[in-house]
């Protein structure tokens, strides 16, 4: 069976009504006549490799789409891709372990698109304190990490609560950019016991917390993310800091006896 891939025209029709724009919208915003829009959203004319990098910026598409749209449309990709730990990316990497060490003695883990975690300061440790040895080798990712039953899972005190807000939040990004990668790790974990509960409201509540069991009592943390904003290179905006911030002045006692800090 043949699959038909989508043109430049369909790609940018679909970005364009992902975002409730109408063709004279985007078209203002790109400076181009809608009747232009149309002629490249149909396939009657092809768009330049300027013309594209225009229409991906006035539909704020991140950068990595940027560089299918230019493969769609012929062209050379124009955005590079390189791991954290690559010598042009050392200003980036230095950067993140300063906020990573800053946000001592509270846990914070840097992670990539795919939740893979790339470092993590000292106090992260302690979340994984009792984890399957496995679940620790090679690629870490912290959502099976989490919710794995030989993971953080069985130290998780609203378990159920916490799994149904990181599924929620994972079908939210897989219909937001329709990432097979993401499509199989939410087939995997929903697949892990633990139950699914919604979220509570109406009790004072301004985020779901994450409400873990440990030697010293029950921790409670809110979650923080960061992202690097000005990017010029796919992997620097889809590098997320996640931060664990405690929800209660026993929790924030408790990291800075076990730190001592």
């Amino acid at each position: 069976m043949t699959i038909a891939v989508p043109t430049i025209g369909e790609r940018l029709c679909f970005r364009r009504q992902k975002r409730r724009l109408s063709q004279l919208d985007l078209a203002c915003e790109a400076e181009i006549s809608t009747r232009h829009l149309s002629f490249l959203e149909t396939g009657r004319a092809a768009p330049s490799r300027d013309m594209v990098l225009r229409l991906a910026e006035g539909l704020g598409v991140p950068l990595r789409e940027r560089n299918a749209l230019l493969l769609a449309a012929g062209f050379a990709p124009v955005f590079p891709e390189r791991p954290l730990d690559d010598p042009g990316l050392e200003a980036e990497k230095i950067a993140v372990e300063a906020l990573l060490e800053a946000h001592m003695p509270f846990p914070a883990l840097a992670i990539d698109r795919r939740w893979t975690m790339l470092t993590h300061n000292a106090s992260a440790g302690l979340l994984m304190d009792g984890v399957d040895p496995k679940l620790l080798e090679g690629p870490v990712n912290v959502l099976r990490l989490s919710l794995h039953p030989d993971g953080v899972a069985r130290r998780i005190a609203n378990l159920a609560e916490l799994r149904g807000h990181i599924l929620s939040r994972l079908r939210r990004e897989l219909a937001d950019n329709g990432d097979a990668g993401l499509a199989d790790l939410i087939r995997e974990l929903s697949a892990y016991p633990g139950g699914e509960a919604h979220p509570r409201g109406g009790e004072g509540m301004i985020a779901v917390p994450l409400r873990l069991n440990t030697p010293a009592g029950e921790l409670s943390f809110l979650t923080t993310t960061m992202t690097f904003g000005g990017a010029l290179d796919v992997t620097v905006p889809e590098l997320t800091i996640e931060t664990f911030l405690p929800a209660n002045p026993q929790t924030a006692a408790a990291l800075r006896a076990a730190t001592g800090r």
